[in-house]
């Protein structure tokens, strides 16, 4: 067979060029690092690294993802520390204002003090996350949550949580809702309230009667927090002997007999109540018997004759009397429909204590009720009912906040454990893909200085093959 002086050369190019390319892409697997610098050099392996490169960049955004979720946490956690502290503060002001060697003057100085702790209350209550979005406000990270208006302070955002995805399977909650911290505190004991009737409460200026005439409506610095059902009413338009029927939440009572309707904005008259005469004290009580609790609306009525002080219980929801004629012993326990409580001191003939199902109430108006209290001039009984309640509200208040806190450590607790699983799964990761693309040196190495010996070898081959001609010999 003859092989042309063309052929020679052509073959011999092409494999130089053949080994040349190996060289060179051996040399850029070691400058890169990378043993799969495309696809083409292992399809399989180089489809496992894309996939592995992918959730690796996953895995790192949810730790971008945590991150921003412990910021707005710990933020919370350090807001209602403060509120925490403010409440115990408030608290032994409470305490020490039930001392009976204060004036009212100092009483008067305490309000004046609680006022300042309100506001910074309402300020804690709208902190941001430091470039203006709003802590408590629900979804709604742009809008003030809280704000003060004529009926008190008012919740102005909505009840959603802000959830971040920290995680492939758990998305978790960064916020929480102001109204469920601050708004949604359920009065009493959280089952029911027990109230001394209170008065005579004036509603001047802050009164509307609907155009049924017997649903008023109560606006600021004026709420429904100080009546008792079964409270006599004058004024208004009411007849003699009109009484508050119900209560349906801290601005809207309703009456037993029909006013005369008034006009928005607000602007009769009332009195509410006649207030206690004696010096009874009445306990918050407890739930004796949860299945026996009806929800219901009682009253405690009391009479004294003879020097014998006796008490009846309505339950003025049904107007059924449950008994009448009971003797009464300050301190003895008085039961009812799962109810439970005790009253101490001496009340007098007419006096009245109500107990109605709790409902929720701000801390912003327990700390309102409170400076109400100090600068309400009335008697030390009333006062000191008054106080009681307010000292209640108080630990309920300080209650739900620590659950919040509580609620708020957990979640961050979770995310450091989050934290540290996902920075072993990106080790993990990085390993994998260290196995997969990366080059091992000493092979690559080796497979140079063989390629280059290659290479040398082929070239001089060539050239002593391409000297082989007739033309040497003659």
């Amino acid at each position: 067979m003859r092989i042309s002086t063309g052929t020679i050369y052509d073959a011999n190019v092409a494999a130089l060029n053949q080994l040349q390319g190996k060289l060179l892409h051996t040399q850029q697997q070691i400058t890169a690092g990378r043993r799969i610098l495309t696809p083409a050099d292992d399809p399989a392996n180089a489809a496992r690294a894309l996939e592995i490169s992918q959730s690796d960049a996953t895995n790192t955004q949810y730790a971008v993802n945590r991150s921003e979720a412990n910021h707005f946490l710990s933020l919370s956690e350090d807001v209602l520390k403060s509120v925490t502290t403010l409440l115990q503060d408030v608290k032994t002001t409470a305490v020490a204002a039930g001392g009976g060697a204060l004036t009212a003057s100092d009483k008067l100085s305490l309000a004046a003090d609680l006022r300042g702790r309100l506001e910074e209350l309402l300020g804690l209550a709208n902190s941001t996350d430091g470039i203006g979005n709003y802590l408590f406000s629900g979804f709604q990270g742009k809008t003030q949550p809280f704000a003060n208006s004529t009926s008190g302070t008012q919740y102005m955002a909505d009840d959603g949580q802000r959830l971040i995805q920290v995680s492939s399977t758990r998305q978790m909650a960064a916020t929480d809702s102001g109204a469920d911290i601050f708004m949604r505190i359920k009065n009493g004991n959280g089952t029911f309230i027990a109230s001394a009737a209170s008065g005579p409460t004036t509603l001047s200026s802050s009164a509307a009667i609907a155009a049924d005439g017997v649903t008023v409506t109560v606006s600021a610095p004026a709420s429904t927090s100080t009546l008792a059902v079964g409270a006599a009413i004058s004024g208004g338009g009411f007849p003699a002997g009109t009484t508050v029927q119900s209560i349906v939440d801290a601005t809207t009572f309703i009456v037993s007999q029909a006013g005369t309707p008034v006009a928005s904005p607000p602007g009769t008259a009332l009195q509410v109540g006649s207030g206690n005469a004696g010096s009874g004290i009445v306990s918050q009580g407890v739930v004796a018997n949860p299945a026996a609790i009806t929800g219901h609306n009682y009253q405690l009525t009391f009479g004294v004759a003879a020097g014998i002080t006796t008490y009846s219980v309505t339950d003025t929801t049904t107007g059924a009397v449950l008994s009448a004629g009971n003797p009464y012993v300050s301190g003895q326990t008085i039961s009812f429909d799962g109810v439970q409580l005790d009253i101490t001191g001496a009340p007098a003939n007419g006096d009245a204590f109500t107990v109605s199902p709790s409902r929720n109430e701000s801390i912003f108006q327990t700390i309102s009720d409170l400076i109400a209290a100090l600068g309400s001039g009335g008697s030390r009984t009333q006062f000191t009912n008054g106080l009681n309640r307010a000292l209640n509200s108080l630990d309920r208040s300080l209650e739900n906040v620590l659950t919040v806190r509580a609620s708020l450590g957990s979640r961050l607790r979770e995310l450091d454990a989050l934290q540290g699983t996902g920075e072993d799964l990106g080790l993990q990761f990085k390993q994998t893909l260290s196995q997969l693309q990366d080059v091992d040196y000493n092979k690559a190495i080796t497979d140079l200085t063989q390629q280059q010996v290659n290479l040398q070898a082929a070239q001089k081959s060539f050239q002593l093959i391409s000297e082989l001609t007739m033309f040497n010999y003659m």
